[in-house]
């Protein structure tokens, strides 16, 4: 297959654009990058937008007024094609913060005035020259709490700013050998494939073991927070996340792509399952709750190594009658 330089090339243009822009030329940008017919997948309370207008109107302009200087810091950038549509279209990811000064409230956030930081994690697909679908996912809660607004309660794990692989290598400006890629995703692929319905049969730790390294970095958004080694992402997050839902469903990916030692997927929703009470201290809420997720891996040898984890937890949340953005604010 041919390699991704034009489709890499087109999303750092889009990205360097974007910085570069006022406030009346981003839908000009937009509609300049992203076909006019854009599906574009965001946190909530954003969800699915159709157009690079409304994205631009809705998104980037309120943001770009808030977080002034806005800059974007890339901690991971790569392409492929998803998994199950190989010969289909090629998709961009990256991964990283957006940095700026917080000078004007953004969904009701106050400002500080100070440097703020909104991880996010992306997916672009690119047909004949346009970006037609884009997942963006970013940590608002993490952004609350440095306004000090914390949303959440104590969490099991621990957050931090969440810094790039431990590698230092994962912009992928020029293209990886295929077979890496392919390893990526075959590790990826294993680990899903035990990861299942929570039905593998094993304990927690032993199931781990099958697909990650010993000393794992898990890489979880505000609200569950990072953690580090199997035996307390087992007790931190997968095992108490276990304990509180039932009844997942299978796995399923919009895209889920890899390309060198690198790789990830996003669905929308990526599962669904009931919560049966306590995650996050919250309690039961009967039927299913969708959980939008984008993940990053980097694998080393034929095992994962780390883990940057999005969940759009604000939508969790709004599915079980609790606007954690309003509530959080209003007593902010």
């Amino acid at each position: 297959m041919s390699g991704f330089q034009s489709e890499k090339r087109l999303i750092l243009d889009y990205y360097a654009a974007l910085s570069q822009a006022g406030q009346d030329q981003l839908p000009g940008v937009l509609s300049q990058f992203c076909a006019p017919d854009l599906i574009w997948r965001g946190y909530h309370p954003f969800g699915l937008l159709t157009g690079p207008e409304a994205v631009a109107n809705r998104f980037w302009c309120p943001l770009k007024q808030a977080l002034t200087s806005l800059q974007r810091r890339t901690d991971l950038f790569f392409a492929g094609r998803h998994l199950f549509d190989a010969n289909g279209a090629v998709w961009v990811a990256s991964m990283g913060h957006l940095i700026g000064l917080f000078d004007t409230p953004w969904l009701g956030i106050r400002p500080t005035g100070k440097l703020a930081m909104l991880r996010y994690g992306t997916f672009h697909k690119i047909e004949d020259g346009k970006i037609t679908e884009e997942a963006m996912y970013f940590d608002i809660p993490h952004l609350m709490v440095q306004a000090g607004q914390n949303p959440f309660s104590p969490q099991t794990a621990q957050h931090l700013v969440q810094p790039g692989p431990m590698t230092h290598d994962a912009v992928l400006f020029q293209d990886a050998p295929e077979a890496e890629g392919r390893a990526t995703l075959d590790a990826i692929e294993a680990m899903t494939r035990d990861l299942g319905t929570w039905q593998l049969g094993l304990p927690l730790e032993e199931e781990l073991r099958r697909t990650w390294h010993e000393d794992m970095l898990w890489w979880g958004p505000e609200g569950i927070g990072a953690t580090y080694t199997i035996p307390r992402y087992a007790q931190q997050h997968s095992g108490p996340f276990r304990a509180a839902f039932a009844n997942r469903s299978k796995t399923s990916h919009i895209c889920r792509t890899a390309e060198g030692h690198f790789g990830g997927f996003f669905g929308w929703p990526n599962f669904t399952a009931e919560h049966r009470g306590g995650f996050m201290g919250m309690p039961a809420t009967a039927g299913p709750i969708e959980f939008r997720v984008i993940d990053f891996y980097r694998r080393e040898g034929d095992k994962l190594a780390e883990n940057w984890v999005f969940i759009d937890l604000l939508h969790v949340w709004a599915q079980q009658g609790v606007d954690i953005l309003a509530r959080t604010t209003e007593i902010g």
